[in-house]
């Protein structure tokens, strides 16, 4: 249970924030007030410095999807150290990568022959998806949605269009990227009704970009999040995917899926675009996948169009720790924590749907499996939304000892370990409600 000592931030952790303004960068996007200064961390629990017990509903931003220093990841992880820490995947050879490549091949969809690029991270392994579709394809322009994040590195960040902090005096950027709307149903681009919807948002590709801006022939690659993590927590409906994958397909454009946050089992399936029963070109992967050991990574469908020798490498990308701390991942993801993730995924989405109907800044509520979103706004009629209520009850729940972060303008995002019980997520949304009933009251 939440055990809390002192009232948060306790003075050890405001000791440890003073000394952290004087030598860290502040570009992070920190949160002033719901300061968690983290000292260990065990499942879904994080003891703070001065020896609080939280509540964690973040899991690092959906990186620690078997839990905090899950047993069997530790012992992986130290398997590992004691045998090799460090050869470079780039120029020489070690088994757990390969072993990683392997089981990341017969994961990816269809039968044909796959490879796999690693990296260190998300943002990484969309900059390889960058490249590589324009190596493949020949073609210099690339589509992304609006709301999207696909990281910060400027190539990645050309694709991201999440919030102008996140673009302000970087530019210019990468060139030839393009948006498009995405599918954001309870805030329809088109107007339109989910009920009689025909993803008009899809005709904007057509109507606009490829008959105003460039030919379909020009486009190396569509990178689309089957589920907006930064930008909202929004889901794209299976429709949508479907009808993209065709056209995709019918132009030779590479279909990208970015499942750095919805991936590994976090869905209730290990990868959120097979809700829509797609077969993407190229997916992008990291947070999850090592549990909490820098890792990306990008499968692809391989032939003979794939880049050359030297064309594209990573030092530290595959590093041999962060690949056994990924195969174990994958063993205990696969073996009952992908399913828990549903199970424990739809009560979740119950209880916060139940809350709907006492509280009326809870908007929309969406997502699958462990990733679940909850739009804050005024009032269900005028949808308009409540960014700084949004930011009061995050501060909330921390004072309370809950860990819970935003996402988008005004939307809450549930994302906690997938080893969570239902035990815990109802403590956790026990005071969540309390800290909304608080917030609104006031």
């Amino acid at each position: 249970m939440i055990e809390l000592k002192t009232p948060l931030p306790g003075p050890k952790a405001r000791a440890a924030i003073a000394r952290d303004e004087h030598v860290v960068s502040q570009s992070y996007g920190r949160d002033p007030d719901a300061p968690v200064v983290a000292e260990r961390g065990e499942g879904v629990w994080i003891w703070d410095v001065d020896g609080n017990r939280l509540l964690d509903f973040a899991a690092g931003i959906a990186v620690c999807a078997t839990g905090h220093c899950h047993p069997e990841i530790v012992r992986a992880i130290e398997e590992q150290a004691h045998r090799l820490i460090h050869f470079s995947g780039t120029d020489f050879y070690y088994l757990p990568q390969i072993e990683l490549a392997e089981r990341i091949v017969a994961l990816a969809p269809g039968d044909g022959k796959k490879r796999v690029f690693f990296a260190n991270s998300g943002t990484e392994a969309v900059e390889a998806a960058i490249k590589l579709a324009r190596y493949k394809t020949r073609r210099p322009y690339i589509i992304a949605f609006y709301g999207a994040f696909h990281g910060r590195t400027m190539g990645s960040l050309s694709l991201t269009a999440s919030k102008t902090v996140q673009h302000k005096y970087f530019g210019p950027l990468l060139p030839g990227v393009l948006h498009a709307p995405f599918p954001y149903c309870y805030r329809c681009p088109q107007h339109r009704d989910p009920r009689s919807c025909a993803i008009e948002c899809l005709d904007y590709l057509t109507d606009v970009i490829f008959k105003r801006m460039v030919a379909p022939d020009e486009v190396a690659a569509v990178f689309i999040e089957p589920i907006q993590g930064e930008g909202g927590y929004i889901p794209a409906p299976v429709e949508f995917l479907q009808r993209l994958r065709e056209m995709t397909r019918r132009h030779g454009i590479l279909m990208v899926v970015d499942e750095v946050q919805s991936g590994v089992g976090r869905t209730g399936k290990m990868f959120a675009y097979e809700w829509a029963n797609i077969e993407p070109d190229i997916i992008c992967m990291a947070k999850g996948i090592a549990s909490g050991l820098p890792l990306g990574l990008m499968v692809y469908r391989s032939d003979d169009r794939d880049w050359e020798r030297g064309s594209h490498a990573s030092t530290f990308g595959g590093n041999p720790v962060a690949c056994a701390a990924a195969l174990k991942t994958l063993d205990l993801v696969q073996n009952g924590l992908m399913e828990n993730a549903q199970r424990m995924g739809d009560y979740l989405m119950a209880r916060l749907r139940d809350m709907q109907s006492r509280h009326q800044s809870l908007g929309d509520v969406r997502g699958r499996g462990l990733m679940v979103g909850a739009e804050i706004v005024s009032d269900p009629l005028s949808r308009n939304k409540a960014p700084a209520k949004r930011d009061a009850i995050v501060a909330a729940c921390y004072r309370r000892g809950l860990i819970i972060l935003g996402c988008g303008e005004n939307t809450l995002r549930f994302a906690p370990p997938l080893v969570i019980n239902q035990e815990e997520i109802a403590e956790g949304l026990d005071v969540f409600e309390q800290a909304l009933t608080d917030v609104e009251a006031n």
